[in-house]
């Protein structure tokens, strides 16, 4: 079983679009993501700097767009599609179009939306994310829950990603147990906390225009690395994985449970891929972050049949 993974927001880097575009169709394809999620994808991808495409507003529909960019180009030179998909955080939106859930353009909208109303609730207060590496989980946890932070990520055994007000983070930093590491993330603000539940109205309001499929193929939710079957289900849960943390640790759990053999990040890829080098160790892994790293994972793909 191959799983193509999509990657959430604090993947992007400035430029990281200009090869992709390079490709036939790929500014047309662009052009009209860009219309649906109100956010200039050619700009933004090429020429803005690291601080510009920080804003949640850019950066959500920044990695959505490349992720599905990169699946279509996939799917095209392999004629094939993976056998399974998950998304991380707002990577969920992409997978949920390429497993047939929702259609680009509804994907792109709803990116555009969930983006605008996170920036939103993060203007509320200031707020940010910290990954804590190497801790032993229940003394990390117990030091957040001391230090009133949130455990937003449950990314891979010794990798929680702390959320709460930038002082409490700054507080962690220096705290923190001997060997254990404190690495601020270039996010602007404590997503996947109770500090964006003004954000979830807005997009249960937008998904409620949204017509649905249900997945064509495995998908599982980053909620809690269930397999999701119903297109509904679907839908609710990236409302409501805004404010609630991500498992990406249970997912990988059940890619493993469901025997998996290859593993593929989309663009903008590279974080997923090294989680996957600790949590599901053995497993043949490519990382696609550049159309040259294509031929890498059709060679992936085309070792096993569907």
């Amino acid at each position: 079983m191959i799983v193509v993974a999509c990657p959430g927001q604090g993947s992007q880097t400035p430029g990281f679009l200009a090869p992709w575009l390079e490709l036939d169709g790929v500014a047309e394809q662009l052009a009209a993501y860009s219309e649906a999620a109100e956010v200039d994808l050619i700009a933004h991808g090429t020429t803005s700097d690291a601080d510009t495409i920080r804003d949640t507003r850019i950066a959500q529909p920044l990695i959505v767009a490349a992720s599905m960019i990169a699946m279509n180009l996939l799917a095209a030179r392999a004629q094939r599609t993976a056998d399974g998909l998950a998304g991380h955080s707002v990577g969920e939106l992409a997978a949920l179009n390429g497993a047939g859930v929702i259609s680009s353009e509804d994907a792109m909208r709803l990116v555009g939306i969930r983006g605008r109303a996170m920036a939103d609730a993060a203007a509320h207060t200031p707020t940010g994310m910290s990954a804590v590496l190497r801790g032993e989980q229940d003394e990390v946890l117990a030091l957040l829950a001391d230090l009133d932070l949130t455990p937003a990520n449950y990314n891979v055994a010794g990798q929680i990603v702390a959320a709460g007000a930038l002082e409490n983070l700054a507080k962690l930093a220096e705290s923190a147990p001997h060997g254990v590491r404190v690495m601020p993330l270039q996010v602007a603000g404590a997503f996947h906390t109770s500090f964006m539940t003004p954000a979830v109205e807005s997009l249960r309001a937008a998904i409620a225009e949204v017509a649905h499929s249900d997945p064509d193929r495995t998908l599982w939710s980053n909620r809690d690395g269930a397999v999701v079957t119903d297109g509904q289900d679907a839908l609710d849960r990236i409302v409501t994985q805004v404010s609630s943390p991500v498992r990406w640790d249970l997912c990988m759990e059940s890619f493993v449970a469901a025997g998996i053999t290859g593993f593929i990040e989309v663009a903008p890829a590279g974080a997923l891929v090294g989680l996957a080098k600790r949590g599901m160790t053995g497993v043949p892994n490519v990382a696609v972050k550049s159309p040259e790293d294509l031929d890498a994972a059709v060679a992936l793909l085309d070792g096993e049949a569907l």
